[in-house]
């Protein structure tokens, strides 16, 4: 995806149907071409008669609302995040995949919780305690260290002062046509087609970056 506006809904790296038998086709078509590119065009639509802001990158929109003009800090802050979880959860995203973490990810999730049976667990417990619509999110906190934490709606870990290395969407519009109303099943596929390769990268660029 280009950097900063006019933004554009780039091709997914691989077809909509390569998540099957864990996310249906059309799933993946619409969560991209519907809902990632309604996000896209309200963000671009809310920049169109700001000039000033159009060479921000996506990252430094959202980590800057408050002082955006007040009559588009709302919209900013739901279509700049909208944009960005999307990008990253279907960046996130392979199949086939590795079976579980590897290399420095590996080791840190180890540290942090003990195996990765008992971050499974918490992740999914994280994942399911969202109410309505959000997100379940591995981060890098403030201190370095690994963490689970849960946003609302758009909302992204960097105002927190995280840095994501992965990320599950648990709006309905996810999985909705496949699971039904049963998120945990969801979510239990979702584990099959986790990109642990860009996961261990983000996490290793995290601390390439200074965190």
């Amino acid at each position: 995806m280009n950097e900063h506006y006019k933004f554009i809904n780039t091709p997914l790296p691989y077809a909509y149907s390569a998540m099957e038998p864990y996310i249906d086709e059309k799933t993946m078509w619409l969560h991209h071409n519907r809902h990632l590119q309604t996000y896209i065009d309200n963000l671009n639509n809310t920049l169109s008669k700001y000039p000033e802001f159009q060479s921000w990158t996506l990252e430094e929109l959202i980590m800057n609302v408050p002082s955006l003009p007040k009559d588009i800090q709302t919209a900013v802050n739901h279509n700049s995040g909208g944009v960005f979880n999307h990008q990253f959860y279907f960046a996130n995203l392979a199949n086939p995949a590795p079976l579980q973490p590897f290399g420095r990810l590996n080791e840190a999730i180890k540290n942090k919780f003990c195996n990765y049976a008992s971050f499974q667990a918490q992740f999914k417990t994280a994942a399911l305690s969202v109410f309505g619509s959000g997100y379940a999110w591995l981060v890098v906190n403030a201190i370095g260290q690994l963490d689970i934490i849960t946003t609302g709606n758009q909302d992204t870990p960097f105002p927190l002062g995280m840095y994501p290395i992965l990320n599950i969407d648990v709006w309905e519009h996810a999985y909705y046509l496949k699971h039904y109303n049963l998120r945990a099943d969801y979510i239990d596929d979702w584990f099959h087609v986790v990109n642990w390769d860009n996961a261990n990268r983000n996490y290793i660029r995290c601390f390439n970056m200074g965190q």
